[in-house]
């Protein structure tokens, strides 16, 4: 097999890049905006060098997570995929996104491709039709291996019993030849964390993966055998060709597959590199199609040192950041303060202090200074810089430094140490300029000398910020054109299509060109800005909605507890057995929001109600269970004292949206039992009649697991999950007290009345 050649390569004539393809499960935040600036700044350098760049991105809508939220909400799955993937369109439009295509997984193209890949796969004797009867986690499309019961180890959630027919693939058969492949190409993944847990994955042992499913409909039918539908990842990877016109017999569609696969660069998130570094590249050895030649992961973006995670509530929309800074700077940000394939963490403070540092104070405020001068001093009108001095040259050399520096770390992912470098030629810019003060005029010096050292300074800074801003051109694309504009330069998007950045040496500003007027380009952020971006975020949590299902949104609280999820590996299957032993599709590791209806909601009673988190819940119940004395509210157990409910003297009122917002569900218990080594805690599995659930429950010193079994109780069911012991908690169970009796034995909400499972409390 042919080397791959190297990812970024500034001499190839063309050059093919991703994103990860977005799953549709609610609106995108700012860890899909990561991947995608991040995406759109390699292409518009890659462009700018005169490259023939294809830039892709596009959304991931097929599965049964896709179609059961669909269902919850009313809509059909591809209405509910229309807004979502439209809300992507639209952020990724807001923030200057320059890409060449939008693939989505429900659009005919797609599907005729996925199909032709699966035959071809099916006709070369590399798929074959079994059965799989096990455990399967929805959440994570994900199968898992044990017995009923078992909870997904991935994300925590209870698991679901699956029966059914499925087609495998042979990924058996490529283990040799993937680990022949990574070994004779050491560039194909990247960090080399990836690539040494991939290596080791593989090492392992691979067992044959199912790649069809027959237990709901939402999505690719397998040609022939309509019955099946194609697995979500074989889905969502082959978006890569389809999208280039594989499947196509269009000759305009063969001819860019042709010029543009295989492809330079996917990039993705760490938590999906063993679906593109593994499953990605033995599809397409199977079916004879060349592998793309470099895979690169990026690291988490944390908030509150918690991977941002729709499921977890601690998201933050790139929309409040354009709002209030606008898109170059959180662009800036995202590039500068975050060493590629490393972990971030982004704060609302870090940002507003990085713009106010770099980009205000810094990059803006030279800008504002050189430009105001020239029109005052020189009419807009870059005069003759005349001889240079040592100053001069000192600052040359270091622009042209900069030049030759910049490239090659930008091309090998070092975008902070790319940006460190450029912004120390600000700083050495800023300080010749001060150093000189050509706004100060010596008494000993003559008009004649002091305006000749202008003309010489204000030249030669102006050509200074010519050089900086062509580089920073691709990250901060809104700023670098207003700039441009200031210099007298024309549209900077122009020259981008002139490749302007291929022969970028000093020299480039000639005297006698007319500036432009002088336009702010960062104005500083005032102190409340912070508390501005937080309200903005607030708001949404509080009341964000799905626009796709015209719900509500379960708005997390923001908690450092939780362990970041994983992407659960493939299902795999003992080519002899048919036995899955593995995971598979984590939706580019883009956990789902809870989606609740919003239905109508109004108090019935005059009782408190204090939700539990259910991992602390009911402590204190009994046994045998008592009666709960009328009028006694629903309280948490003592661990959350803080959460109970205040004196009877005083009045807390809330209003009927408040209450709306708490969906209270009834649900029956299945299945109670110890956790080990864990006292106060039980594991549930409950039945919400749409839906079973895992909760756990602070209840162990109180009730014998097996009497729980079968009984009624009310939880909180939008409740934002909660990772303990490292089993995923799903909701919250009410219990009744006394009030202000800490030994009053709280009691299980619950009925007397035969109440459907499911039917929510209003």
């Amino acid at each position: 097999m042919t080397k791959p050649d190297s990812s970024l390569d500034s001499g190839a004539k063309r050059f093919y890049l991703t994103t990860p393809i977005y799953y549709v499960n609610a609106r995108p935040h700012l860890g899909h905006a990561y991947s995608t600036i991040v995406c759109d700044a390699i292409a518009r350098r890659k462009r700018a060098l005169g490259i023939d760049t294809w830039f892709l991105t596009g959304t991931d809508e097929h599965g049964q997570k896709i179609e059961r939220s669909a269902k919850l909400a009313g809509k059909t799955p591809l209405e509910f995929a229309d807004v979502i993937a439209g809300e992507f369109r639209s952020l990724w439009d807001r923030l200057g996104i320059r890409y060449d295509d939008f693939i989505r997984t429900t659009e005919p193209r797609h599907v005729r491709g996925v199909q032709k890949l699966f035959a071809t796969l099916r006709d070369k004797g590399y798929i074959y039709k079994s059965t799989y009867t096990g455990q399967y986690c929805v959440s994570d499309e994900a199968y898992v291996d044990g017995p009923p019961g078992t909870v997904c180890p991935t994300c925590g959630r209870m698991t679901e019993t699956v029966s059914e027919e499925n087609y495998f693939f042979k990924l058996s058969a490529f283990e040799r030849k993937l680990l022949e492949f990574y070994e004779a190409h050491p560039e194909f993944m990247q960090p080399e964390s990836t690539r040494r847990e991939v290596i080791s994955f593989v090492r392992g042992g691979l067992k044959d993966l199912s790649v069809s499913r027959t237990s709901f409909s939402w999505g690719i039918p397998v040609p022939g055998d309509e019955k099946h539908v194609v697995y979500v990842w074989l889905d969502a990877l082959a978006n890569y060709m389809t999208a280039l016109g594989y499947g196509s017999d269009d000759p305009a569609d063969k001819a860019r597959f042709e010029k543009f696969w295989p492809a330079d660069l996917h990039l993705i998130g760490k938590e999906i590199s063993r679906f593109h570094c593994v499953y990605w590249p033995a599809f397409l050895m199977a079916a004879g199609i060349p592998v793309p030649r470099s895979v690169r992961a990026n690291g988490w973006l944390l908030f509150d040192d918690t991977k941002m995670s729709k499921s977890l509530g601690n998201i933050v929309r790139a929309e409040t950041i354009d709002e209030v800074l606008g898109a170059d700077a959180l662009r800036y940000f995202l590039l500068r303060e975050i060493p590629f394939g490393q972990d971030g963490s982004f704060t609302f403070d870090a940002l507003v202090r990085r713009y106010n540092g770099d980009l205000a104070n810094g990059y803006g405020n030279l800008v504002s200074r050189v430009v105001n001068m020239m029109h005052k001093y020189f009419g807009g009108v870059v005069p003759e810089a005349g001889a240079a001095t040592e100053a001069e040259e000192a600052l040359r050399a270091t622009a042209e430094r900069t030049l030759a520096e910049f490239g090659p770390a930008f091309d090998e992912f070092n975008f902070s140490e790319a940006l460190k470098g450029l912004w120390a030629l600000v700083a050495e810019t800023d300080g010749y300029l001060t150093a000189n003060a050509p706004w100060k005029k010596p008494a000993e010096r003559s008009d004649a000398d002091h305006v000749a050292l202008q003309a010489r300074v204000l030249a030669t800074a102006a050509e200074a910020i010519r050089i900086i801003t062509a580089l920073v051109y691709p990250i901060l694309p809104a700023s670098a054109e207003k700039v441009w504009r200031q210099l007298g330069l024309g549209e900077i998007d122009e020259a981008g299509k002139q490749a302007f950045l291929m022969n970028l040496q000093w020299g480039g500003l000639k005297a006698g060109t007319r500036f432009g007027e002088p336009a702010p380009l960062f104005p500083r952020a005032e102190k409340d800005a912070m508390e501005r971006m937080q309200n903005l975020e607030n708001e949404n949590s509080a009341s964000a909605v799905d626009a796709a299902a015209g719900t509500k949104i379960d708005a997390a609280a923001r908690n450092k507890n939780v362990d970041p999820q994983q992407a659960p590996a493939s299902p795999s299957v003992d080519p002899t057995t048919a036995k899955d032993t593995a995971t598979a599709h984590a939706n580019d590791a883009l956990t789902p929001t809870t989606v609740v209806p919003q239905d109508a909601a109004r108090p019935v009673a005059t009782a408190q109600v204090h939700p539990v988190p259910a991992e602390i819940a009911s402590a204190r119940l009994s046994s045998t269970p008592a009666t709960a004395p009328a009028g006694a509210p629903l309280t948490p157990d003592a661990a959350t004292a803080e959460q109970t409910a205040p004196p009877a003297e005083e009045k807390h009122f809330i209003t009927i949206d408040d209450f709306a917002k708490v969906d209270l569900r009834v649900a029956q218990i299945l299945v109670a039992e110890r956790i080990p080594k864990a006292d106060k805690l039980l594991r549930l599995e409950v039945d919400l009649g749409y839906e079973k659930r895992q909760i756990l429950a602070g209840i162990a010193q109180y009730y014998e697991p097996e009497k729980l079994i079968g009984r009624k109780i009310v939880i909180v069911a939008n409740l934002a999950p909660r990772k303990m012991r490292g089993l995923e908690s799903n909701g919250m169970l009410l219990a009744a007290s006394l009030p202000n009796n800490a030994e009053s034995t709280p009691v299980l909400a619950g009925f007397l009345e035969d109440v459907p499972l499911g039917a929510r409390l209003k």
